[in-house]
Order: C-alpha cells, then sequence, then structure tokens
C-alpha cells in the first residue's frame, strides 16, 4: 500500500509520496538511522505536488485552521488533485500520513481518504522537515526562515488577542493605585493639619473633611486678613454660612503664632498638591467605575464596583476569580487568620474582602457568617457570567442583588425568598427581550433614515421641476392657470404620465365616434361622459335581465298549465 505524506509549511501545503516501504520494513529504527543521511533519505520520500499560501494571511489562515483540526476547500482541493481518486465501495489502495490524528479524521469524515498518525510516520515528517529545502529547488536560502518566523509572529499575536475594552489587569492597577492614593492623602492633609495648627490652631476643631481643610488654607492664606468680606467665599467651600462666620470670629481672637511670608508659601503650596491629589482620586475612582461596568458589570452591581475590583485584584484576574468555588471567594484576603487559625486549631474565618460590602454590616451578628457565604455563592456565579458571556449585562447582577435582598428579609422577618431556578428563568427572559428591543428599534431607525432619504429625494425632484418651470418662458395658458388655481400645490411626476395616459385613452375614443380632427376635450368632460355612459350601459343590462326574468316565468306557468 502506498503512503503519502501531508506536510504543512509556512510557506504552503506539500505532499510527498514515500514508496518502497513494507509493513514489515516500518521500523522506525531504521528511520531515525536513515533520516540523517539525504542520499537514502531522497530515495524512499519524493515529493509529488507543492501548493504555495497566497499571501501572509492566507498563511494565517491556514495555520489556524489545521491548528484546530479542520480542512479547509483549499486543502481539499490540494488533496483531491494530487491523490489518486477512489472508486465508490472499493478500499483506497494508499494512505495519507499526517502529523495530527484530529485534522486526519476530519480528513477522512469529510472525503474518504484513509489516514493514518503514528511513530513511523512521525520520524518520516521530521525527516522531511530537515531537508524540505532540498526537495524545493526554486526556494532561496532564508525564505523558509523568514516565512517561519513571520507565521510564528502573526499566529501568536492572533491567539493573543484580546478584547481592548475587558482588560481586567487595569481594573487591578487602578484599585492598587486607588488604596496607595487614600494612604497618601491621609497622610499628607495631617501634615498640612499640623503645620497650619501652628499658625490657626481653632481651624482644625472646625473644618474636618480633609479636602475642604486644605481648600479654606489655600483660600485664608494669613489669619490676619480674615475679614467679613470673606464670608461668602468660604460658605462656597464649606456649604455652611454659620462654620464661615465661625472661622472669621476664631481668627480673629486666635493663639497660634504668626508665620513668615516664605513659610506660608510652602503651606500653601503643599495645601494646593493636597487638593490635587484628591480631585485626581475622584477621576480615577470614576474611571473604576466604568472599567468595572465594562470588564464585570455584574459583580459591579451585585457587590459594589470597589469591593469586586479588589477580589478581582486580590484573585489576579477575572478568570482566575471565575475559577474560584464560592468557599475561597469568601476568605479571600483573610489568608493569614485561616492559616493561624488552622495552626492554633481555632476558629477559621467568616469572610474576608466580603466584609466591605454593605450586605455584611447590615446583616445581624448571629447571621453574618450564613449571609457572607451567600453572598460568596452569588458573587461566584457572577464572576462566571462576566468571565463567560459574550454580551454584557447587568440583569444577572441585578437580579442576584435581589436575591441577596430577599435573604436578608428572611433572615430578619422569616419572609420567604424566591428560587433560585425562577430568578434565573426571568433573568434570561429579560435578557431575551432586551436583545428582541434592541432589534426593533435599529430596525424602526433604519426605517426612519430610509423614510428620510426618500423624503430628500422628492423634494430634490420638487425644486428641480420648479427651477424648470422658472427657467422656461410662460405662455398666455400657463398664467391663466396660475391667476385662476393659485391655491394648488404642483403635482408631481406621477399624476403628469396618469393624464398623458387617460388623453392617450380617449383620443382613440373619439376618433371612433367621429370627431377626429377636432380638438379633444378637457379632462373633466371626458370623464363625465364616461361616467354617463357606463350608467347608462348598467342600466340597458338590468334591463335585459329583467324581461329574460319574466319570459322564463310566463314559459312556467305555460308548462304548468
Amino acid at each position: 500500500m502506498a503512503l503519502y505524506l501531508l506536510y504543512e509549511t509556512a510557506s504552503g501545503y506539500s505532499l510527498f509520496l514515500a514508496h518502497g516501504l513494507d509493513q514489515i520494513g516500518q521500523n522506525t529504527e531504521a528511520v531515525r538511522s536513515s533520516i540523517s543521511d539525504m542520499n537514502r533519505f531522497g530515495k524512499v520520500v519524493q515529493l509529488t505536488a507543492f501548493h504555495p499560501f497566497e499571501s501572509a494571511l492566507d498563511a494565517l489562515n491556514q495555520c489556524n485552521s489545521v491548528s484546530e483540526g479542520l480542512m479547509t476547500n483549499e486543502l481539499r482541493n490540494f488533496l483531491e488533485l494530487n491523490l489518486p481518486k477512489v472508486k465508490e465501495g472499493k478500499k483506497a489502495k494508499f494512505s495519507l500520513g499526517v502529523s495530527e490524528p484530529k485534522i486526519g479524521s476530519h480528513i477522512f469524515e469529510e472525503t474518504k481518504i484513509p489516514c493514518q498518525s503514528n511513530e513511523f510516520v512521525l520520524e518520516l515528517l521530521r525527516g522531511v522537515r530537515l531537508h524540505f529545502d532540498r526537495f524545493i529547488k526554486d526556494l532561496k536560502p532564508g525564505d523558509l526562515e523568514k516565512a517561519q518566523l513571520g507565521l510564528g509572529h502573526s499566529y501568536s499575536r492572533a491567539k493573543v488577542k484580546f478584547n481592548v475594552n475587558r482588560v481586567d489587569n487595569m481594573v487591578i492597577q487602578a484599585i492598587f493605585l486607588l488604596d496607595t492614593l487614600d494612604k497618601d492623602i491621609n497622610s499628607f492633609s495631617m501634615r498640612v493639619r499640623e503645620w497650619y495648627s501652628w499658625h490657626f490652631p481653632e481651624l482644625v476643631k472646625i473644618v474636618n473633611d480633609n479636602y475642604l481643610y486644605a481648600r479654606v488654607v489655600k483660600l485664608i492664606e494669613d489669619k490676619s486678613k480674615l475679614t467679613d468680606d470673606m464670608v461668602p467665599a468660604l460658605t462656597d467651600i464649606l456649604g455652611d454660612e454659620d462654620k464661615a462666620k465661625e472661622i472669621v470670629e476664631a481668627g480673629k481672637a486666635s493663639m497660634g503664632q504668626d508665620l513668615s511670608a516664605v513659610d506660608l508659601v510652602n503651606v500653601q503650596m503643599f495645601a494646593q498638591r493636597v487638593m490635587d491629589l484628591s480631585e485626581y482620586r475622584k477621576k480615577l475612582y470614576e474611571y473604576l467605575v466604568t472599567k468595572m461596568n465594562d470588564i464585570a458589570p455584574n459583580l459591579a452591581s451585585l457587590i459594589g464596583e470597589v469591593v469586586g475590583a479588589r477580589l478581582i485584584s486580590h484573585a489576579g484576574s477575572l478568570t482566575n476569580l471565575a475559577k474560584c468555588p464560592s468557599s475561597t471567594l469568601q476568605i479571600l484576603g483573610a489568608e493569614k487568620a485561616l492559616f493561624r487559625a488552622l495552626k492554633t486549631r481555632g476558629n477559621t474565618p467568616k469572610y474576608g474582602l466580603i466584609f466591605h460590602s454593605s450586605f455584611i454590616g447590615r446583616a445581624s451578628a448571629r447571621n453574618k457568617g450564613r449571609m457572607a457565604r451567600y453572598l460568596a455563592n452569588k458573587c461566584s456565579i457572577a464572576s462566571r457570567i462576566d468571565c463567560f458571556a459574550e454580551k454584557n449585562t447587568t440583569i444577572f447582577g441585578e437580579k442576584l442583588r435581589e436575591q441577596v435582598e430577599e435573604r436578608l428579609d428572611f433572615y430578619d422577618k422569616g419572609v420567604a425568598p424566591r428560587k433560585n431556578i425562577d430568578v434565573m428563568k426571568a433573568a434570561i427572559e429579560s435578557t431575551e427581550n432586551n436583545v428582541i428591543t434592541t432589534f426593533s428599534n435599529a430596525d424602526t431607525e433604519m426605517k426612519e433614515a430610509a423614510t428620510d432619504t426618500s423624503g430628500k429625494k422628492s423634494k430634490k425632484k420638487k425644486s428641480k421641476s420648479e427651477i424648470a418651470v422658472d427657467g422656461e418662458p410662460m405662455s398666455v395658458d400657463k398664467v391663466a392657470a396660475t391667476n385662476g388655481d393659485a391655491s394648488e400645490e404642483p403635482k408631481s411626476e406621477k399624476t403628469k404620465k396618469k393624464k398623458d395616459k387617460r388623453k392617450l385613452d380617449e383620443e382613440p375614443a373619439a376618433d371612433l365616434n367621429g370627431v377626429s380632427g377636432v380638438d379633444a376635450p378637457e379632462d373633466g368632460t371626458a370623464k363625465k361622459k364616461k361616467k354617463k355612459k357606463k350608467a347608462e350601459d348598467n342600466e340597458e343590462d338590468v334591463q335585459a335581465k329583467s324581461e329574460k326574468k319574466k319570459k322564463k316565468k310566463s314559459k312556467s306557468e305555460d308548462g304548468d298549465e
């Protein structure tokens, strides 16, 4: 039985014939020893056909399909052209050796060509790979290496390709930066408070917020300059007129020491830096919220953007979080306490990062552990939906949040919650309805756009007809028509065509009546005449029918007599 070898390269498909091999002589050791020598290997294996790829993109598509175990149309045509044809109902007198069993099974299913993939075939293909540049004569040195390098880069780039909008690494970096900014802003604002308290110590007790304190310091500068004129500016910052008046009164009777101009400038600069950091922190939080709604919308709607981002960052990625069971997710962030409890044989922790959720705080002390377990279960479901769903929706997260609220009511009031199956069915139905509504909205928008375009076209036609009328010299008849029918709108082209057809129909009718050579009557009179003729014809038909009926009745009466 003849053995053909299919070898896929970066430059194209090639087909080799391994002849002179018997079933007994298929020894892998003998093949391994003969591979290195081209003179011996070239006598056994010979090139029969080669099909080059059209472009680098075509090579990438063929490589992707081969790696997935699929046969493309090009490969099928190549094999059918160059392999011996198999008659129906008879066994093939050859077999095709392939490197991957998956593509071999697919080729056999589609074309009924028998394929094999074993150690002997792999050793032969290894020899083909080693001496491939000698089999093809037109190949220049270095061409095959360049093609392999380019295809390898494009193939790996396509495999690593991901959706830019769903990169969870950005969320991890943002939540880390948010935590560090919170620490830095707190420490810097405490430094501003201590520094400015040497000059105005009473301000610390009046203004508690760090950001507002820095803004007030930037506004006041020197306490000796505090007057009643600064009350409106202070109320704009604080939002409370009483506090603004209190600051002015405290500045007049302050016990702090005076600072030099240079010291005050440094305090102002540092307060400005704290304000800038606080404003950047707000922008970073908004960015984190938008990214979480893109990457994990259900998890964000269930447990909040910050807690969800902390869970993703602690797990390493959204896929890692989706792989975690709910028991692991429950104590995520409390690893030290868990191992300490295991070491000392104490009580294991009930919650980790999940504790920062509002649901745990709302539950009673007795039900905190139950609530943490239930919330971890719902968070694992939401993370898996976000990770593996194709379309982003917040419906599942909202339904899961409703379930958690119902569980809280069950623990507090004893109200029985809904079953999980019913809630998930309702969520799936709502997602399907949303898809239908989006499609219908798209259809209506398309129809509106089409109507707008048709309206524009009709307006253009009208304007063209008006321009043509204005361009032509006005005749006496046209002037009279415009004076008599000033209220009528200009008629479209369709009505003009209909009038022309009616005139053409009326002319032969006039000729038949012996009125040829005379001008045709106007449209209104022609219509009236037609209507009269129709009415007269109908009356004659009715009279004829009534006479026929009378005759039939008289005949029937004569027969009876």
